[in-house]
């Protein structure tokens, strides 16, 4: 049974469109606990942190009936987007957004997304999991935006769309138009890449 061990309904409907059989159980990890100079390792590690958090903490979670306890998988990812060695969140407010959206009109960016695969089994004593293995990387899409005019960017920020994603932009929302080309991996973007995870689940004999 994967669980996917973040809130993002982009994630989520990522997993669904796939046919890949998931439930989904939002990390409360702190990120503010995590301090990593490196964009790429930063993502990793967050990753790292919001799935540890769940396998550590499984038995205070209310699972469904559905769980199969039989093989648990549980998936961290986290996106940092990069613009011109800086690590760009989610913008604190519309005039931020605004700041960063005149920045990059024109311009290009690097969207890290780490993720880790927690292999666990389940311990049907201690009602916890062992994790087996762990299986980590950190996937880099180069993004290309368009030239937009000054009116663009304000109705952009001005939808809050901005406000809710890594680097200000929702590839899957009306932020998609401007983008004009990507360089690596679609789905990872969007906050995960969709062939390594099935890359993954296969070389340990899940198949997804």
């Amino acid at each position: 049974m994967l669980i996917l061990a973040s809130a993002s309904q982009s994630r989520k409907k990522l997993l669904e469109n796939s046919q890949i059989e998931f439930i989904q159980i939002s990390s409360n990890f702190d990120e503010a606990l995590v301090k990593e100079k490196d964009i790429s390792n930063l993502a990793l590690e967050l990753s790292f942190q919001k799935a540890s958090s769940i396998a550590l903490n499984i038995q205070e979670i209310d699972l469904p009936e559905k769980f199969n306890y039989s093989s648990v998988e549980i998936l961290g990812c986290d996106s940092i987007f990069e613009f011109n060695g800086r690590a760009f969140g989610k913008p604190s407010d519309k005039e931020e957004a605004y700041r960063r959206w005149s920045k990059m009109s024109g311009e290009f960016g690097f969207l890290h997304t780490g993720h880790t695969l927690l292999i666990s089994t389940f311990d049907s004593t201690s009602k916890g999991l062992e994790v087996t293995k762990k299986i980590q990387k950190t996937v880099s899409s180069k993004v290309y935006f368009s030239k937009l005019q000054d009116e663009e960017i304000k109705s952009y920020v001005d939808s809050l769309e901005p406000l809710y994603c890594a680097g200000g932009f929702a590839l899957e929302g009306k932020g998609g138009k401007y983008i004009e080309k990507i360089d690596g991996c679609f789905s990872n973007v969007m906050g995960l890449s969709l062939p390594w995870l099935r890359k993954s689940l296969i070389k340990e004999g899940i198949f997804p």
